[in-house]
């Protein structure tokens, strides 16, 4: 009898455990917030977790020199970074790691992409779906022929989205131009990036930094190919038999212009990424890059705005400590794929394991439970043979 006592005790445990256990997993499971690419879980940090190009630069605020003079007034950009080309030196920067949306200067990256690709003598015939694209198009149309060398001052000068179009389907198709896109971010370990779009058209997820456009700006500058397409003032689109005249587009970079020793740039505009802009200047044997990230036209156009920003980099003393360093493709480390992290796969998937079930509390008790009743119900048959005996 004592036997069966110990048996129907352990049985209104186990219901007991069973009836308050669903506490333990009633919380709903918390969905993880998805980053724009695996990596890195943080903005900024590669695989190794840390800051990419310096711990100074995992600020979302202000990174300065010591002693440096005041930063120019009326600065709308979120995020913006001045660096020195030729050494990859930092001078300064505002939140250099913070995402956000690129617009048309992600066509850099695009042209980073496919330029080692692409001849750039050989024609192609435009389809439908190269034309019908919202946002700014240089004018190409349905069934015009068109040398890949003109889709590329198209792209990069007039800022069309049917040439970048264009451009992703000769190379294979849009998703595969995308797909090479993250991973040329990836070999350049442009971390914060992620690519949807050939064009800069706001996709799922598509975002970047001030700092990864400096990534890309001074790999495609480092292209005398690139250089003369970013520097080329105006180019023409050639006649498409009787019904399409020949005209002329100029390049939309307004630093081209009004800012003295300018060679490149690129101007972006969505209403998600309101305004974003990379520009280049020489003076004497320097030459600077300024990236900038969600700003405003105002007080004045943004083009003037890194202007300023150039000004303050070219009075900066060459022997003032840069506050971070552009890095090296060279420096690139494994796949960040292998490398695990706190928000990484192996972490969600235990989460989701916990609230599942498998591996949970519930579980275990579960478990433990059934092991005892087991060895009650064991014992209760051994002595019930004994006794027959």
């Amino acid at each position: 009898m004592r036997i069966v006592a110990a048996v129907a005790a352990a049985l209104c445990c186990l219901l007991a455990v069973e009836s308050t256990a669903p506490a333990l997993a009633i919380a709903p499971a918390r969905t993880p917030v998805p980053t724009p690419t695996p990596e890195p879980p943080l903005p900024g940090q590669g695989p190794s977790g840390e800051v990419v190009g310096g711990a100074r630069l995992g600020t979302v605020g202000l990174a300065l020199p010591a002693k440096a003079t005041p930063l120019p007034k009326d600065i709308s950009a979120r995020g913006w970074v001045i660096a020195d080309l030729d050494t990859g030196d930092v001078l300064a920067a505002r939140n250099p790691h913070g995402r956000y949306p690129p617009a048309s200067t992600l066509k850099w990256l695009t042209a980073l992409t496919l330029l080692p690709k692409l001849d750039k003598r050989k024609r192609i015939v435009c389809s439908y779906a190269d034309v019908d694209v919202d946002g700014t198009r240089v004018g190409l149309v349905e069934h015009g022929r068109y040398s890949v060398d003109l889709l590329f001052q198209a792209m990069l000068m007039a800022s069309g989205n049917d040439a970048a179009n264009a451009l992703a389907r000769v190379a294979g198709s849009v998703p595969s131009t995308v797909a090479a896109m993250n991973a040329t971010a990836k070999s350049i370990q442009a971390y914060d990036t992620h690519a949807a779009t050939p064009s800069g058209l706001d996709g799922t997820h598509q975002l970047t930094s001030a700092y990864d456009l400096a990534l890309v700006g001074r790999a495609d500058l480092a292209r005398a190919d690139f250089r003369k397409y970013t520097a080329q003032k105006l180019g023409t689109i050639p006649a498409q038999g009787s019904k399409y005249h020949a005209f002329q587009f100029a390049n939309d970079n307004k630093l081209l212009y009004n800012y003295p020793g300018a060679f490149g740039g690129k101007n972006g505009f969505t209403d998600a990424a309101h305004h974003s802009f990379i520009g280049a200047a020489k003076h004497g044997n320097r030459r600077l890059i300024v990236t900038m990230m969600y700003g405003e036209q105002k007080p004045d156009n943004i083009s003037f705005q890194a202007g300023r920003l150039l000004d303050w980099g070219f009075t900066l003393p060459r022997t003032a400590a840069p506050v971070g360093t552009l890095v090296s493709p060279a420096a690139a480390t494994a796949s960040p794929s292998a490398t695990a992290s706190p928000s990484g796969s192996a972490a969600t998937a235990a989460a989701h394991q916990d609230v599942s079930g498998n591996g949970s509390p519930t579980s275990a008790i579960a478990v433990l439970g059934a092991a005892a009743l087991a060895l009650l119900l064991g014992a209760l048959a051994v002595r019930m043979l004994r006794r027959r005996a």
